[in-house]
């Protein structure tokens, strides 16, 4: 079974990517989520997800040190990092991408185009 993590600190965040993901759920997919760093870091050694959605502004453990926590480790490297986060500058990007960051979305974000993302990464075929 594939598993998503989306971790924000944002509760509405989480409740909006959770519901452009409702359309996974009902193929064995699971959704989990998590409100900090340290949570993930929990979450993802006990669940390996297949994909992350990742804000980088949190309390506790920013996204940066989870991003590169989790692709130094050679048990979780290969999960796919998404950043979905509200800083847009350039030099945020390159950092996420310096630690290991497989994309870089920024918010607001179009939940049909995660979905859709998504659904191919999981190589999962939506009905429309």
């Amino acid at each position: 079974m594939s598993k998503i993590l989306i971790v924000d600190d944002d509760s509405n965040v989480r409740l909006l990517l959770k519901s452009a993901l409702e359309e996974l759920e009902e193929t064995g997919v699971e959704v989990l989520t998590a409100v900090d760093g340290k949570e993930a870091l929990d979450i993802i050694q006990n669940n390996r997800p297949n994909i992350i959605f990742l804000d980088i502004m949190m309390p506790k453990m920013n996204g940066f040190d989870v991003c590169s926590a989790i692709k130094s480790d050679g048990n979780y490297r290969d999960i796919f990092i998404i950043i979905l986060t509200a800083k847009g500058q350039i030099t945020d990007k390159e950092k996420a991408l310096e630690c290991g960051a497989d994309m870089y979305i920024t918010k607001p974000f179009d939940p049909d185009e995660v979905l859709e993302k998504t659904a191919e990464l999981l190589k999962i075929e939506l009905e429309y």
